[in-house]
């Protein structure tokens, strides 16, 4: 099926991504997944050919595209193409949390961070979910207290992606609980703050080279200049990204299932039995009609969502309906 919403520079994004996939993952990937875990220098590499700040302005040393999701989805296809969980590594850092970084920081902070962001010299996680409250973001029990010019953070999150390695975690704390969901802000934890301490990499059914750990929080005391966006306003916050991370999760899910496909119907032509290619069965000819035609049609209405996006009008519902259908 021929695509058409990408232009020649998404096109050689795409080729220079795979070269580096080509040249520094793939030969290494089982490397990464006994250890669970991306080493720094694929996180460098990536920085270095720019695909870690696509979204990042110019200035900060970023890629500077503005909000032509076109790139950060050729990114994520190709790295999807090796697996989801390679994906949703850098997705979290590059897709996920550059939003919060780039849109809600001060000048001080995109000076202090946006560089080594970009370069992967600085790698990020996002510390939403909790033990026991899961996603429910209203109910969370992390708190953050002001004291004096410093907010005192305390609680858990868990199921956190690059939690294990990351340098800085945007944390969502109740700074308000008197507000529920209004009484929510989000802080950057950085490493080697007093208190904040991580449990070991969690084992998972499948996604091993993912990075996932426990985080701990306790009497961390977080400086008022590291209050991400408007204090009291995290909930908001959240809900005006969670579009866009629900669609890099839709393209993800997509990228990595027509991979497998692909694999799966070279298998079909390669495997012999009966004297002829397994691919040449009746039942197989039609059940690979089938997941061929399932994955165009999806791949189709993702594509639309994707340029709906980059135009700005992509709607909640509809990035919802993206990542629940290429999740089937």
């Amino acid at each position: 099926m021929r695509r058409t919403i990408f232009t020649d520079e998404h096109q050689a994004l795409r080729a220079s991504v795979r070269e580096f996939l080509d040249r520094h993952v793939r030969p290494r990937h089982e490397e990464f997944i006994a250890a669970k875990q991306i080493p720094r220098e694929i996180w460098l590499e990536a920085g270095k050919q720019g695909f870690l700040g696509l979204q990042v302005p110019e200035e900060y040393g970023g890629g500077g595209v503005g909000h032509d999701y076109r790139f950060t989805a050729v990114f994520a296809e190709e790295l999807s193409a090796v697996s989801a969980a390679f994906s949703s590594c850098l997705g979290i850092h590059c897709d996920v949390n550059a939003p919060y970084l780039v849109e809600l920081t001060t000048e001080e902070q995109k000076q202090r961070w946006l560089p080594g962001f970009a370069a992967g010299e600085i790698v990020t996680a996002m510390g939403m979910t909790e033990p026991g409250g899961g996603s429910d973001l209203a109910a969370l029990k992390t708190t953050a207290v002001r004291d004096g010019d410093v907010w005192v953070l305390d609680g858990s999150k868990t199921f956190i992606t690059n939690g294990y390695s990351a340098d800085l975690v945007i944390v969502a704390a109740r700074t308000d609980p008197t507000k529920g969901a209004k009484g929510i802000s989000l802080f950057a934890v950085e490493t080697g703050m007093a208190g904040f301490s991580r449990g070991r990499k969690l084992d998972k059914v499948g996604q091993d080279e993912s990075d996932t750990a426990e985080l701990f929080f306790e009497d961390v005391r977080v400086p008022e200049e590291n209050i991400v966006g408007e204090l009291d306003n995290g909930f908001i916050h959240m809900m005006t990204w969670l579009p866009q991370e629900r669609l890099g999760s839709a393209v993800t899910n997509l990228a990595h299932a027509r991979q497998i496909l692909d694999e799966t119907i070279q298998y079909t032509k390669d495997r012999k039995a009966f004297g002829q290619s397994i691919g040449q069965f009746q039942h197989n000819k039609f059940l690979m009609a089938e997941l061929v035609t399932r994955v165009e049609v999806t791949q189709a209405y993702l594509d639309q969502c994707v340029l709906a996006h980059t135009k700005g009008e992509l709607t909640p519902i509809d990035a919802a309906k993206a990542k629940w259908w290429s999740g089937q």
